[in-house]
């Protein structure tokens, strides 16, 4: 996936200059065995990427691993997690950007002695930051979604929902929009919880109690929230044009509409750290790994648009 979309933009001379952490030998037998063309170029330190990237794909030498596609084992996940903790270390201490993170197998990751839920929770950990302002959101070329609950079950998404957390969340997209995506005054949707918004209480409260109070609280901020908009109505392309961010109440009213639109565009954006990160918005795919039939457009958003956040940072940051 890194290769096919490395290669992908350099061939639309759209590769932003990049490196990847770890792996030239194991990218260069990947590359031979999928016949891609994209030359590895090992380097010993980050400063050498800028110049190597005319040449081909630099990769930081000293981490690396065997091919084994499709197969996770615990040298795959050694590798994987050193090439995070470099690479968060890159970004934080200016040295890279921002961080593009590929998906990755947890059970391996966990067998070695993973102890986080996902990367997003190990980024907002190395950052110094709250889990709770991690915030996931997902975008495409027409649309962006942010779950408010993500990795739970649906049973439990009414009782973890309350006004401190719709409007915490909604503060850090409103910043990270205008921050990382120029959007100078961002338009939020809030969704309903329940069908019809509730219908005047007849399917759930949670519309009048919850989610039309943190609206209002949002307002008086100064901030552009409107809703509570049924889900059913919320991603025709008429009520698309009318927002910059939809915050949903849970993970699926948030990825499937995301999914369904932008699949091969889609990027996992995360808001609310000191640094850019971005990832595919997909898993691992590991039933059609190594294969050479995957896909490699997210993970081609994903590098572009890390480059596009980084660039527009700068120039808010002055």
């Amino acid at each position: 996936m890194i290769l096919g979309a490395w290669a992908r933009l350099r061939a639309e001379r759209r590769a932003p200059p990049s490196f990847v952490v770890g792996g030239p030998e194991l990218l260069r037998a990947c590359a031979e065995a999928l016949r891609i063309d994209c030359p590895i170029v090992p380097i010993a330190d980050p400063a050498e990427a800028l110049f190597a990237h005319a040449a081909g794909l630099p990769v930081l030498a000293g981490l690396d691993g065997m091919l084994s596609p499709g197969h996770p084992d615990a040298v795959g996940a050694r590798l994987a997690l050193a090439s995070l903790q470099w690479g968060t270390k890159f970004a934080l201490s200016g040295v890279a950007a921002g961080l593009v993170t590929a998906p990755v197998s947890k059970g391996a990751l966990a067998a070695i002695g993973w102890d986080y839920p996902g990367q997003t929770e190990f980024l907002a950990d190395a950052c110094g930051r709250p889990y709770r302002d991690a915030v996931m959101m997902l975008a495409g070329p027409s649309l962006r979604t942010v779950p408010l609950t993500v990795h739970v079950a649906l049973a439990e998404v009414s009782g973890l929902l309350s006004v401190e957390l719709i409007t915490h969340k909604a503060r850090i997209v409103a910043e990270g929009l205008r921050r990382d995506f120029n959007v100078v005054e961002p338009r939020l949707a809030i969704a309903a919880l329940n069908p019809h918004a509730g219908e005047g209480g007849q399917f759930g409260d949670e519309e009048a109690r919850i989610i039309a109070p943190a609206i209002a609280a949002l307002q008086a901020e100064g901030i552009a929230a409107f809703g509570p908009v049924p889900g059913d109505a919320l991603f025709t392309p008429r009520a698309r044009a009318g927002y910059d961010a939809a915050l949903c109440m849970y993970h699926d009213q948030a990825l499937i509409p995301l999914k369904a639109l932008e699949f091969d565009q889609g990027v996992n954006v995360t808001l609310g750290l000191p640094i850019i990160r971005t990832s595919p918005d997909h898993g691992t795919a590991y039933d059609i790994a190594g294969q050479g039939v995957a896909d490699p457009g997210a993970m081609a958003a994903a590098l572009v648009m890390a480059g596009e956040m980084a660039a527009a940072r700068a120039a808010a940051d002055g």
